[in-house]
């Protein structure tokens, strides 16, 4: 199974913008890979929510959605599945997700378990997490998703003897992922599983920096540079 790791840029509140760079990505894809994985809440924007419910639920979208419904289409277009963190509306909660796209269909829809996605110290009931672990089969794999805080605050709960894909939003300096940051994060990918896919988003609003991982065992095997946009191509 060939699986890209999208290191692309996305824009706070520019859905027709970051739905541009998912079809780039699977156009320049086409016949090279069989999943493309994009970064915590690509589809609108890791900053994209103002933490003001009524504001927010116009920016959230549910699985019903045309945009949505634009992806699972251009799965079946481009012959490619899409794993694409986005944030979820589900009646009155929100959520940071992610949805895992195939051959027109959803395969899976994970919920981020950690609350680390949210201003959570002036948010009400509506900005919700997930409480369900598990994985899901594409392409004959086993697959575990995990979104960012995740792994640090219960990486028991996604150990798995296969490989794990690890969606994230972390806007580390250069300075501080080469002084110790990413050893860190490969050391806690470790706990969980000897194969982990990490796929960080590029933001220029926030400087966030991107870069996307292979890592093995505790070690970085391949990568994607800081500030580059680029496709990390892993065959598992």
């Amino acid at each position: 199974m060939r699986i890209g790791l999208v290191s692309y840029q996305c824009k706070n509140r520019d859905i027709a913008f970051n739905m541009k760079q998912i079809k780039l990505a699977m156009q320049r894809s086409q016949g090279k890979t069989d999943l493309l994985c994009f970064g915590e809440a690509f589809l609108q924007g890791f900053d994209a929510l103002c933490w003001d419910y009524e504001t927010d639920k116009t920016v959230a979208m549910d699985l019903s959605s045309e945009t949505i419904s634009q992806l699972r289409s251009w799965t079946i277009q481009y012959g490619i599945s899409l794993l694409v963190g986005y944030i979820e509306k589900d009646e009155k909660r929100l959520y940071s997700s992610c949805a895992v796209l195939s051959d027109g269909d959803i395969v899976y829809n994970y919920r981020r378990i950690s609350k680390g996605w949210k201003e959570y110290s002036i948010t009400d009931g509506h900005y919700c997490e997930g409480n369900e672990t598990g994985a899901f089969h594409l392409h004959g794999k086993e697959i575990t998703i995990a979104l960012c805080g995740d792994l640090w605050d219960c990486p028991e709960r996604f150990r798995t003897d296969q490989f794990l894909i690890w969606p994230v939003y972390v806007n580390y300096t250069i300075e501080e992922w080469n002084q110790g940051t990413l050893d860190d994060y490969a050391a806690q990918a470790a706990l969980v599983a000897d194969d982990v896919l990490m796929i960080n988003s590029i933001d220029h609003e926030s400087a966030n920096h991107g870069g996307s991982f292979h890592l093995h065992n505790g070690k970085i095997i391949a990568r994607i540079p800081f500030d580059r946009e680029g496709i990390l191509v892993v065959e598992i």
